[in-house]
């Protein structure tokens, strides 16, 4: 099970880290990219690229200062923002496969709660992120794995 936990933390900072090296391109320098974040669809949008499509740009704008991602095993787990923002530009350009889906549980003009749903062959993990408005942007603040 503590196998499955960490598979999946990696994964998810392979695909915030995959989304900033294609905006970059081949042979770019680092810089700071900037999301398109107006929305909480288009911050959801790219939160699912980031964790699953090896995005990596714009991770560091994605997620909120206080951001922190629990993981619910036998053993809880807890990744502060600066860990996860570090191990998903360390898995640019890798993609999950699986089968993604999202719903949305609830929104407001200032905040959403939605699920990601990843199924992969053996096993499937769930993501509840909430996402807030941080001034013009979107930004996730607090991300929840569990996984069965």
């Amino acid at each position: 099970m503590k196998a499955i936990v960490k598979i999946f933390a990696a994964a998810a900072l392979i695909a915030v880290s995959t989304f900033a090296m294609a905006a970059e391109g081949p042979g770019a320098k680092a810089t700071k990219a900037n999301i398109n974040l107006s929305t909480a669809d288009f911050a959801l949008e790219h939160y699912v690229a980031v964790t699953t499509a090896g995005e990596s740009a714009g991770v560091e704008q994605l997620f909120a200062a206080d951001f922190n991602q629990k993981i619910q095993t036998t053993n809880a787990l807890s990744n502060s923002r600066s860990e996860v923002v570090k191990s998903l530009k360390k898995q640019k350009g890798e993609k999950l496969n699986c089968t993604v889906s999202t719903d949305i549980l609830e929104e407001s003009a200032d905040y959403m709660i939605a699920k990601v749903t990843l199924e992969f062959e053996n096993f499937t993990k769930t993501d509840l992120i909430t996402l807030e408005r941080v001034d013009n942007d979107w930004k996730v603040s607090k991300s929840i794995n569990s996984y069965k």
